[in-house]
């Protein structure tokens, strides 16, 4: 009787610790998806594609019951190419699609205990992640900075 309680607390232990591995794993996403954001703000195309590559082995380690199916392949597909890129036009251009991705992924998971704003570009017609309200788009860097606005606030 002992060994069966002791099971089922070993059990109990084991589940809130994969629990708050699975948690760790998919949040640990968001920030670094930040580090791309801002090197598209400044133009700095070799930032932008080092913390990809970071992202993109973060994501080939995270657990596929939080990331999956498409939307692991997109957000792989398209950071990929912001990595294996050090042409800003191509980098900025494929992190719309991995905004995304990333939009659907902080709907669907708790990526932060800080809210996440959601921003919209009305010149690209894309929308991409902040972790401030101030906008500083990604998407034309110097050119047009403060162009857009927050449309959602996901906590």
């Amino acid at each position: 009787m002992v060994a069966l309680i002791a099971t089922a607390f070993v059990q109990t232990g084991f589940a809130q610790h994969d629990h708050a591995t699975h948690q760790t794993q998919s949040s640990a996403l968001l920030p670094l998806y930040y580090n791309i954001k801002d090197a598209l703000v400044v133009g700095n195309a070799s930032l932008a594609a080092a913390k990809a590559g970071e992202f993109v082995e973060a994501l080939k380690n995270a657990d596929a019951k939080i990331v999956t199916g498409a939307n692991r392949d997109g957000l792989l597909e398209h950071s990929g190419k912001i990595a294996g890129s050090k042409d800003l036009k191509s980098q900025r251009e494929h992190f719309a699609g991995l905004s995304t991705d990333m939009i659907a992924l902080a709907k669907g998971s708790k990526l932060s205990t800080e809210p996440v704003y959601q921003m919209y570009c009305p010149m690209k017609k894309t929308s991409w992640l902040s972790s401030e309200k101030t906008v500083k788009n990604p998407y034309y860097g110097s050119a047009m900075l403060t162009c857009g606005k927050v449309v959602e606030t996901i906590k």
